[in-house]
């Protein structure tokens, strides 16, 4: 999607404050002991309460109103009997639409007690798509995206999960382009300005790809490791990028 007018600024500017305020009510509300379904019922009724529905569920018959991932389920996971326990690595992520327009937040968080490793693995991720998010602008090779994810990725030790993009994204959950989390040197793509994007990289402790359960869904590391992933919605502009997802 490219801004076309005010009014789209707007109603993606109102999806993305639902988004961000639904995962922040769901990791307010976490409890050891609460099962996924639970937290994923208080996520429906926040996003229901203020008009929008969850995009995975209407447009891909995704088995739940959000994404709940624990531990070494990286992104993709159904809400289900599963119940949180101590030192539990978390990623909430919610996709939502409101009137024809779309939004997208990850976050990934830890369960008390904290780990310090995990917690560092959190901030960096998260630093790292906001650095990514610092350095765009119209003109900014797309490329650049992938390049500074891979930079940090390896300053901080971790490795990339390559299989997993961030994504155009406005008038449907996922559109072009597709946006490579590592370095293509091939790619002469350029942002411009109204481009709507997400920004999600994923950083792990193992390897560098998932793997698809046999629920068709969750996505998980085919190792001991574990990885994090914070995500937000952008719109580019001539400056700094207008970050929808926040609350």
């Amino acid at each position: 999607m490219t801004i076309g007018s005010q009014k789209d600024i707007d109603g993606l500017t109102e999806i993305g404050k639902i988004v961000a305020l639904t995962i922040s009510e769901m990791k307010r509300c976490a409890r050891i002991g609460m099962t996924t379904k639970e937290l994923d019922d208080i996520g429906e009724r926040f996003l229901n309460n203020r008009g929008a529905v969850s995009a995975p569920k209407t447009t891909r018959n995704f088995p739940g109103n959000t994404c709940i991932s624990i531990n070494r389920e990286i992104a993709h996971g159904i809400p289900g009997n599963r119940k949180i326990q101590p030192g539990d690595l978390i990623n909430i992520d919610v996709s939502a639409e409101l009137r024809g327009y779309f939004a997208d937040s990850g976050h990934s968080f830890q369960m008390h007690p904290y780990n310090s490793s995990l917690t560092r693995l959190c901030n960096y991720t998260h630093n790292t798509m906001m650095k990514v998010i610092s350095s765009l602008k119209h003109g900014v090779k797309l490329n650049e995206i992938g390049r500074i994810i891979q930079t940090e990725a390896e300053k901080g030790g971790y490795k990339v999960i390559k299989n997993l993009c961030s994504h155009g994204i406005g008038k449907s959950l996922h559109e072009a382009p597709e946006i490579l989390p590592v370095y293509n040197k091939h790619d002469k793509r350029v942002l411009k300005e109204g481009m709507v994007i997400t920004i999600e990289p994923f950083l792990s402790t193992g390897a560098d790809y998932v793997v698809e359960q046999s629920d068709g869904w969750t996505l998980c590391l085919p190792d001991s490791g574990f990885a994090a992933q914070h995500e937000h919605t952008i719109i580019i502009t001539k400056n700094q990028p207008l970050i929808l997802t926040v609350a």
